[in-house]
């Protein structure tokens, strides 16, 4: 991973309370873990970072790696501090207390800032051994992550295309599918929500990425904004696609959603699009640095109430009109910093949102119109080149 990582906020924290350090202990799913340490791997590891260096503790099988492609300053074996046979002599848990602090103590951290997810069994332990431990409460490499470098912008970027590729193919059979006995019918079979996953998670594949689920929801199945959708595609419905995949190489996702209907899902359903597309607008013209992520979501809000839709400002308890924030930042997690929601604070350049206004009725279904987009000094980048349009096409993206 070529983040160049800078650390200095949190270094600054940790001193601030008397540490000598910062651990996490987690294997590569904490994403935290993955961005300071640049290294992948499924059984935990750890990453200390002390006032000027960042250290690695691996297990044998992957200190080859670890020691080729971290962004660490130094890479130990646990075979250094002769971990089977602390395993051996005092059992799983302490024989791992004993390493880690003597791990610790060869970098002369004698008290050490952990992140609130760190395991209370290990911090525990590490007490007992006389060690200081406190938890850094605020998430500061969550802050410092929510700012991309360009490089993680183009990774992103690059997700993105393959997003796109898999939408148009999800776009493209909705497009050409016949229509028999009200449902969509595709190679004379059914086309359900289900076909239309397995297509995109197809694509995805031979673009490099993955992901664990995907939203193709029709219906009233698409009212319900989190639903991933089942069964056959019916035409004269709005039918939400939402694709939020994962590189599998650099793990960064990217994000987004169109809505289709095949044939005419009725006047209501074409006004809803037309609001919530008027709201992605009005939320896009507002992104600039220095302006909160809460000004951004009020411009989506003001739209679609104007239009006499309820929203969570205008109603706390609606369960129908707008019920989600307008977006939220992604990068190595689908959902991390910042927020573009009533509780967003300053958006800054190098901040990946994104922009998802929606409205929602199961009398009627569902809209959403998703863009990833990237803040700048004066404005935004639009990181998604995906066309916009209720009635699907074949063989166009843009």
């Amino acid at each position: 991973m070529n983040v160049d990582v800078d650390l200095a906020p949190l270094r600054e924290r940790f001193a601030a309370e008397g540490g000598d350090g910062y651990l996490i202990d987690d294997d590569a799913s904490d994403s935290d873990q993955r961005y300071v340490s640049g290294f992948t791997a499924p059984d935990p590891y750890q990453t200390l970072v002390t006032r000027d260096r960042v250290h690695l503790l691996v297990s044998g099988l992957e200190y080859g790696r670890a020691s080729a492609d971290a962004n660490a300053d130094s890479v130990t074996r646990r075979a250094a501090y002769d971990y089977q046979h602390l395993v051996a002599e005092h059992g799983q848990y302490e024989g791992k207390i004993r390493m880690l602090a003597a791990f610790l103590e060869d970098h002369d951290v004698e008290s050490i800032a952990v992140p609130r997810n760190f395991p209370t069994g290990t911090a525990d332990g590490f007490r007992e051994f006389g060690l200081g431990v406190t938890v850094e409460r605020e998430g500061v490499i969550a802050t410092i992550r929510a700012t991309k470098t360009d490089w993680e912008v183009d990774q992103i970027r690059a997700s993105q295309r393959a997003n796109e590729a898999a939408m148009a193919r999800a776009e493209e059979l909705i497009a050409t599918a016949e229509i028999e006995d009200g449902i969509l019918v595709r190679d004379g079979e059914p086309l359900t929500s289900e076909r239309v996953t397995e297509e995109i998670e197809v694509t995805l594949l031979r673009h490099g990425c993955g992901l664990d689920e995907t939203i193709v929801a029709c219906g009233a199945d698409g009212a319900d904004p989190h639903d991933r959708g089942s069964g056959p595609l019916e035409p004269d419905e709005l039918i939400v696609i939402d694709i939020f995949p994962r590189d599998k190489e650099t793990g960064y996702f990217a994000d987004m959603t169109r809505t289709f209907a095949r044939g005419d899902p009725g006047e209501e359903a074409r006004r809803r699009y037309e609001v919530t597309h008027e709201a992605y607008e009005a939320a896009l013209e507002t992104v600039e640095a220095g302006v909160t992520g809460a000004t951004v979501h009020g411009a989506a809000c003001d739209v679609i109430e104007d239009a006499g839709y309820e929203t969570l400002r205008s109603d706390p308890n609606t369960e129908t009109g707008f019920i989600h924030s307008t977006g939220h930042g992604v990068g190595l997690d689908i959902h991390e910093e910042p927020s573009v929601s009533p509780a967003g604070g300053d958006l800054e350049p190098g901040h990946v949102i994104s922009i998802e206004p929606g409205i929602y009725d199961p009398a009627v279904g569902g809209v959403r119109i998703e863009d990833l987009i990237v803040v700048t000094e004066d404005g935004y980048e639009n990181l998604t080149d995906y066309r916009i349009g209720l009635e699907p096409t074949a063989g166009t993206r843009s």
